[in-house]
């Protein structure tokens, strides 16, 4: 009965956690500018990331390790640096969009400006981290987020042409403005296979205490979990498809637009819905990329680290989370377009795809690690795949920036 309960909380959390800032405004952007069309790089996001965190789940029960000790333990200080100082600065901007994504929401409920809001949501979150545990991170914010299933009820009820969505999960030739269409598919794949989604998962299972009776619950709460909050991300794609263009929005510019998917469905209430939607999502992800910031530099350096325990016993670690909402405030209250700085991002965490999937596949296959759990052939395959895609992706995203993404 435990694990059941463990499993329905964990899917219930990577449901309720799995749309955020980035996801959102990424899947809005390719419903609008190209319709059904891409609906299947979120399917493929989707299906990496449900790989990765299974293997996160699989690596931490049975070795005891988060993925940032291991990589460190097994590649020495130096090696580790290179992921670190990877992780340090997509984070910093990802985060950045989070807190942005949380002050649009309050300047929609209240009127008063993004810029304002800024500092008091990384206020807020810090001393919810400050104060809170890992349960009320994980658990409790993450279950608010459950009010973006709005946008579920909100793709069936306009009624889309579900032949078109389905011919959409397949890879096709863009038909108009090639260079926009595959900037948007970088930045919906950095969305869905974002490093620190993974990286949080093994920590978190680590401070759950997970062992090796607990393999059968991970493959349940990562498989489910990631593919429910896959099928929310594709509803907010459906609904951009069936809602922006036919207001003639062909490109979503300004964030006051996103509203417009839900109150077309659900009048008033649609807005007040798109409000609790964004607010809820971005604050969870604030507070989880915040924490996966100060794991990942506190378990890299061999620090005490713990959400559950008091801030004077990990001092290190509160102040990694502490500097990081200090830093990522800045720019959302220096005025900058949370948006716009959402979709760049978005395509700025491919690069650090391959630095840190690369010697996680090391790990996964080492037997000093995992034993007799090490990945089969068919993870191999996937993770090998995804280091592919993130060196082209590396390759692609600057280019793509200037030609599609300004």
């Amino acid at each position: 009965m435990k694990k059941l309960l463990e499993i329905s909380l964990g899917v219930v959390t990577g449901v309720g956690g799995f749309l955020e800032m980035g996801s959102l405004a990424t899947a809005a952007q390719g419903g609008a500018a190209f319709r059904f069309q891409l609906g299947w790089p979120i399917l493929v996001g989707t299906l990496c990331i449900i790989f990765l965190t299974e293997m996160a789940g699989r690596f931490a029960a049975v070795s005891q390790h988060t993925i940032a000790d291991g990589i460190r333990d097994r590649f020495g200080i130096r090696f580790f640096l290179l992921p670190l100082i990877s992780m340090l600065i997509v984070n910093t901007l990802v985060l950045s969009t989070e807190i942005g994504g949380v002050s649009v929401a309050l300047e929609m409920a209240t009127g008063l400006k993004h810029p304002w809001w800024a500092l008091p949501v990384a206020l807020l979150a810090w001393f919810t981290l400050w104060r809170g545990t890992f349960g009320l991170i994980e658990k409790g914010v993450s279950l608010l987020g459950l009010v973006t299933l709005s946008f579920v009820a909100a793709a069936v009820m306009l009624g889309p042409d579900w032949h078109r969505v389905a011919a959409g999960l397949l890879p096709n030739v863009p038909h108009h403005d090639p260079a926009n269409y595959w900037f948007i598919v970088v930045s919906i794949l950095g969305a869905s296979v974002t490093p620190s989604l993974f990286l949080f998962y093994s920590s978190g299972a680590v401070e759950d205490r997970w062992d090796q009776g607990y393999l059968g619950a991970n493959r349940a709460i990562a498989g489910l979990g990631m593919a429910f909050g896959g099928g929310i991300s594709l509803a907010v794609l459906i609904a951009a498809a069936c809602v922006f263009p036919a207001h003639g929005i062909a490109r979503v510019d300004d964030y006051r637009q996103l509203p417009l998917m839900l109150v077309t469905v659900f009048g008033s209430w649609g807005f007040v819905l798109f409000i609790a939607s964004l607010g809820f999502a971005c604050f969870g992800a604030t507070l989880e990329i915040a924490l996966e910031q100060a794991y990942f530099v506190a378990q890299g350096f061999g620090w005490n680290w713990g959400e559950n325990r008091r801030p004077r016993d990990d001092p290190g670690f509160c102040l990694v989370y502490t500097c990081a909402l200090a830093i990522s405030a800045i720019p959302v209250a220096a005025g900058v377009d949370p948006l716009k700085l959402t979709v760049f991002s978005m395509a700025l965490t491919a690069l650090s795809l391959p630095v840190t999937v690369a010697p996680f596949l090391v790990l996964m296959n080492d037997e000093s690690y995992v034993g007799n759990h090490r990945n089969g052939a068919l993870s191999n395959a996937v993770v090998i795949a995804i280091i592919g895609l993130g060196f082209v992706l590396a390759v692609v995203t600057v280019p793509l920036q200037i030609l599609g993404g300004s």
